[in-house]
């Protein structure tokens, strides 16, 4: 863990979602091949990390890009 609290995985999920990807199932694909984790893991883990304070911190724009867009689908459903 760094000095942040977060750990590897949860720093290298963010860093996956800062990237952008082209083409259907690249995403996925790199979720698969980069972290070893199945999408629905994935996912679960990324829902958690942005409600975590810790990650805030690591990555604002993120976070808070990535928190729009959840809110957003929620507004949907």
């Amino acid at each position: 863990m760094d000095a942040e609290g977060l750990g590897q995985r949860e720093r290298d999920i963010l860093a996956l979602e800062r990237r952008g990807f082209a083409g259907p199932g690249a995403k996925e694909r790199a979720i698969r091949e980069e972290l070893g984790l199945a999408p629905v893991r994935y996912f679960q883990l990324l829902n958690a990390l942005l409600d975590d304070p810790r990650a805030l911190a690591h990555d604002p724009v993120t976070v808070n890009r990535l928190r729009r867009v959840r809110e957003a689908r929620r507004g949907e459903r």
